[in-house]
């Protein structure tokens, strides 16, 4: 045989293989547009895993990608229906996702269609304003909005039923005001609601801490309150908790990733043993940190027993405020 003969073969041989590999290049998918906390969190795993990624076996280059619609459905959708065994894309979850698992948003669908990976860290709710706002604190801002809900469009993930719209709602009630009254303005994502309060579309934002402190370093936006047990360290520090001013409220929200229901179990524990190597590498708590997150970690089945049992306490919220039957 000819060194052309043999060659060739090998040449397409290696083409088809390099083809294949870039085919499996790890993705993490963002169910939202650029800007906000579904989008830190893929940053978040891309960065962590860096590290730990040779030893590991997982591939150290995450691709991120966007996929938005219907506050995470899409993306659920595309995955069970389309990539339901790829073994290296991941989908950035939050709390928010749990809750719309619970009340139905997501079709005929349940915590058990997916594999959930790993936690990486909480954030927590917030409410903020302009830095030109006449709200000072968070009982000026609802003593306006009790006063003349009409007059306030308050930007939040989601629509009726969304985590930010029922932060709002609870305080909006305990300040004596109707929740039903409340002029909600419907965003995909945390990024497009700062986008419309510093445009001024909006008045107010129900939304996440570790959006919000990527804003308010610039200094254009006052965050009225952190619903926290207690201050957060970091950029928002000074910030006051809802309870401070006496409300009684507090919203963590997890941030994670999940898979394919038939991704492979080695797969599927590849991912979960380099999360676990991430997050225990002394430098990834000031990493999470700088990603506007605070301590949370579980993995593979401890996470899978937690979303559970947290879908199944969201559900109940739900039916208690009539917002599924």
């Amino acid at each position: 045989m000819t060194i052309r003969a043999w060659f060739f073969p090998l040449a397409l041989l290696l083409a088809s293989q390099a083809s294949a590999a870039s085919a499996r290049a790890s993705e993490c998918i963002v169910p939202a547009k650029p800007g906000g906390g579904m989008d830190l969190t893929c940053k978040l795993a891309r960065k962590g895993l860096e590290p730990v990624a040779e030893q590991t076996q997982v591939n150290p280059a995450l691709r991120i990608s966007y996929l938005p619609g219907g506050i995470g459905a899409v993306a659920w959708s595309s995955v069970l229906s389309q990539r339901r065994a790829e073994p290296d894309t991941l989908v950035a979850f939050s709390g928010g996702s749990l809750l719309n698992l619970a009340q139905g948003k997501y079709g005929k669908a349940s915590a058990a269609d997916v594999r959930w990976v790993a936690a990486l860290g909480t954030d927590y709710g917030m409410i903020a304003v302009r830095e030109d706002s006449p709200y000072k604190n968070l009982r000026d801002l609802l003593n306006a909005i009790k006063r003349n809900p009409a007059a306030i469009s308050i930007g939040a993930g989601g629509t009726v039923g969304s985590q930010d719209w029922l932060k709002v709602s609870i305080l909006a009630k305990q300040a004596g005001g109707e929740p039903k009254s409340l002029r909600f303005v419907a965003f995909e994502g945390g990024g497009e609601s700062f986008t419309a309060l510093l445009a001024g579309y909006v008045q107010a934002v129900s939304g996440d801490v570790s959006e919000a402190a990527l804003h308010a370093a610039s200094g254009k936006i006052r965050v009225l309150a952190v619903l926290a047990d207690k201050r957060l360290p970091g950029p928002l520090a000074h910030v006051p908790t809802a309870r401070e001013q006496g409300f009684d409220l507090t919203w963590p929200i997890i941030r994670g990733v999940y898979m394919g229901p038939n991704v492979p179990d080695k797969d599927y524990r590849k991912w979960v043993i380099a999360f676990e190597k991430m997050m225990a590498q002394p430098a990834f708590e000031q990493l999470r940190a700088a990603h506007g997150l605070y301590p949370f970690s579980l993995t593979g089945d401890a996470l899978t027993g937690y979303v559970n049992n947290t879908v199944d306490e969201y559900g109940k919220r739900a039916k208690e405020l009539g917002l599924v039957r």
